[in-house]
């Protein structure tokens, strides 16, 4: 089959650098691509976000499978347009992606189907925010209602803090993404990403991974898209997945065909776990990044017609996913100053050979007028190795670290090392 893949990031050529093992696969084209996609077959420059462009594109191209990477096209309905065309495609459609693109809508959802997350209120004042976040014990949990590129959310740890944070988002601080806020109670316990795939009817599940959303080692910072992640995770062994299918991801499933909304694609459950099980924290509809890497290092099935299979409605046919018993570790290197400002056009250098069991993903990468490898975007590389153990995994990731050369960059030092070694352990904090 030929497979158009919409995207240009991490998690992007992780998919195409799956897609392209399959022997179904004769043709990835890849839009916007980067210049790993770019030696696994064609780019086309045609952005994410140019619904236009892709739509002429998928004309002229005529996939048999189309994969969207990025959650803002699915939320402005680029599925939905390519299949009044004919077109096969993974991903769910603008109404089945309100999942993600409207927290205040998931709240309701949750509330209506009985899933598990935490207490919260949907606000569009200051007022409103200040008035339940006094009845709430610290810390307060702020979160823009739309998509905010991974980072609309805000822990504050003082009344103060959470009222200025809320003052500013609703002021603007995320655009109109944070026009309206969802306030939350801070859930503890141990974090954790959960995925499945569903054509709208049947649902599979796939793995868990457990990702790292601040900038620096020991969880501090500012929250980013993501620092690393390293799968599997200790408290999501098989009788705590089977119960994660069981309360969140077959209730959403059934739920969302209940009203009219089928959902078409990989179903991602940000999960807080603790003594009394999993609770929701937020739905994305499309693979994280940078979980995306970890779990296509462990799958050992043929990934295209299982994403074909959703596209199709076909999933109750397809073999079921079958993963590696190694652990993975993705070390992201991302440019100083993210999530803040950064530089551009920083200089890499990456090894020439690389061992079978590791990988370097391009997450926002370029090539200069030169022909150079330069840093594009806030996280620019995604270090990703296999091993018997998450700690095994982590400590090649970062042993290939120590081969590249990107004197521009940072990254975290602790990822599947101490958090790792936590959650192992089966501490809950």
């Amino acid at each position: 089959m030929k497979v158009l893949l919409i995207g240009g990031g991490g998690r992007e050529h992780a998919l195409g650098w799956k897609l392209v093992q399959s022997p179904k696969v004769r043709e990835l084209v890849s839009a916007p691509g980067n210049p790993g996609l770019e030696a696994l077959g064609r780019c086309v420059p045609v952005r994410a976000n140019d619904a236009p462009g892709l739509l002429a594109l998928a004309k002229t191209e005529n996939p048999d499978l189309v994969v969207i990477g990025p959650e803002a096209p699915l939320a402005a309905g680029l599925a939905d347009d390519m299949r009044k065309t004919g077109i096969a495609v993974f991903g769910p459609s603008a109404q089945a992606a309100r999942l993600e693109s409207s927290k205040a809508f998931t709240k309701a959802f949750c509330a209506r189907h009985g899933i598990p997350t935490a207490a919260s209120r949907t606000v569009t004042s200051l007022e409103e925010a200040e008035d339940y976040m006094r009845t709430l014990a610290p810390p307060f949990v702020l979160k823009a209602d739309g998509l905010a590129a991974g980072k609309g959310v805000v822990i504050a740890s003082t009344l103060d803090e959470a009222i200025a944070s809320a003052k500013a988002m609703l002021a603007g601080q995320f655009g109109a993404a944070s026009q309206t806020l969802v306030i939350e109670e801070f859930l503890t316990g141990v974090e954790a990403s959960f995925f499945a795939l569903s054509d709208g009817q049947t649902v599979r599940p796939l793995i868990a991974a457990q990702d790292h959303k601040r900038a620096f080692d020991g969880d501090r910072g500012p929250n980013t898209g993501g620092m690393g992640a390293f799968s599997p995770t200790a408290q999501v062994n098989e009788t705590m997945a089977a119960h994660i299918m069981e309360c969140i991801i077959t209730p959403t499933i059934t739920g969302m065909a209940a009203e009219g909304a089928p959902f078409c694609g990989v179903l991602f459950a940000g999960l807080m776990i603790d003594a009394d099980g999993p609770k929701l924290i937020e739905f994305n509809v499309r693979f994280g990044d940078p979980e995306c890497q970890v779990l296509m290092m462990r799958l050992q099935n043929d990934l295209a017609p299982l994403l074909r299979a959703c596209a199709t409605g076909t999933l109750d046919q397809a073999a079921p996913p079958a993963w590696d018993e190694r652990a993975a570790a993705c070390i992201i290197m991302a440019a100083k100053g993210y999530p803040g400002a950064y530089a551009r056009g920083l200089p890499i250098s990456l090894p020439q050979d690389l061992p079978a069991d590791a990988q370097v993903f391009h997450a926002g990468t370029a090539l200069d007028a030169n022909g150079r490898l330069v840093s594009a975007g806030g996280r620019v590389l995604a270090v990703t190795a296999l091993g018997d153990a998450v700690s095994d995994a982590a400590s090649r990731a970062y042993g290939l670290i120590g081969e590249i050369n990107f004197p521009g960059g940072f990254y975290r030092r602790d990822i599947g090392v101490r958090l790792a070694a936590k959650s192992q352990s089966g501490e809950f904090s």
